[in-house]
């Protein structure tokens, strides 16, 4: 396998990894922390759009190389 392959493999599994394991801390947190359903709903906005933000870099860096 490409050293090149792996290495994009490899950042879209462990991003993702740390994506899922950001909102299970959120959880985690909400659930302490008695925030509620709007709290709730506030804290995942927030960590919504940090991975918007991801999503968006990736989107516009592929579209600007080519691909």
């Amino acid at each position: 396998m490409d050293p090149q392959v792996f290495e994009d493999w490899m950042m879209y599994i462990l991003v993702g990894g740390l994506i899922l394991f950001m909102a299970f801390i959120v959880w985690d947190l909400a659930k302490k922390s008695k925030a509620g359903r709007f709290g709730t709903m506030i804290l995942f906005l927030a960590l919504g759009l940090g991975v918007l933000g991801f999503v968006i870099k990736t989107v516009v860096i592929a579209g600007l190389e080519g691909q």
